[in-house]
């Protein structure tokens, strides 16, 4: 909390059958940070390029974990990308004139990115090979494991055009995957892309991708 800038106050203790904690987080944009710039969902532009700052998959192995299917070694990466701030991630998109952003979480890539398409009247094309997985995901996916959220996430399937050319992809269910700490879903000036990502690399966050492109409907 201290490195992100952030104070904890208050709080409560209950009960349960599992172990859990959780946070109600509130903040304000500060006018004086970044000229007050703030990025939303709308305003992406065709021609940008779609960058995702961390991989996929966390669905997927933790409900392997939960049988007994995923190795250590997964979850070990799993853990250190989750926790990975995306501070650093939203201050390369700013830097780089970023046009619009959001989170990956429960509603996976395609929900995810679906909001941004409708709130900024355009489409996209993604090029699944592009798409970054967390060690494991793709193997745990083949196997049939998906998160229990996954199966509703898979309503987003019916705003892809080519559907049956892509569905047997082994990426494709990555769509669908639910996050939990995802990274951010970021539109910027293809110009400008390359760059960007370098600058996520630089900082960290090592699969870093330019995923697709923003295009007219």
């Amino acid at each position: 909390l201290q490195d992100a800038g952030a104070t904890l106050i208050g709080g409560h203790s209950g009960e349960g059958a599992e172990l859990a904690l959780g946070f109600a987080v509130n903040g304000t944009i500060d006018g004086a940070v970044d000229g007050g710039r703030m990025l939303r969902k709308s305003g992406c532009r065709a021609g940008d390029s779609l960058i995702l700052t961390k991989p996929l998959g966390t669905g997927t192995l933790f409900a392997a974990e939960m049988r007994a299917k995923a190795k250590g070694a997964w979850i070990i990466e799993a853990l250190r990308v989750m926790q990975q701030s995306n501070s650093l991630a939203a201050r390369a998109a700013l830097d780089h004139k970023a046009t619009a952003a959001t989170d990956v979480t429960g509603f996976g890539l395609a929900g995810h990115l679906a909001e941004m398409l409708r709130a900024s009247n355009v489409d996209a094309v993604l090029t699944l090979d592009a798409i970054p997985a967390l060690t494991g995901a793709l193997e745990t996916l083949g196997m049939g494991i998906a998160s229990s959220l996954a199966p509703d996430n898979l309503r987003q399937r019916r705003a892809i055009e080519n559907l049956s050319s892509v569905s047997a992809h082994p990426a494709f269910a990555l769509l669908f995957d639910p996050q939990t700490a995802g990274g951010l879903l970021v539109s910027v000036p293809s110009s400008n892309a390359a760059a960007c990502v370098a600058a996520l690399k630089e900082n960290g966050y090592a699969q870093a991708a330019v995923i697709g492109v923003v295009i007219a409907m």
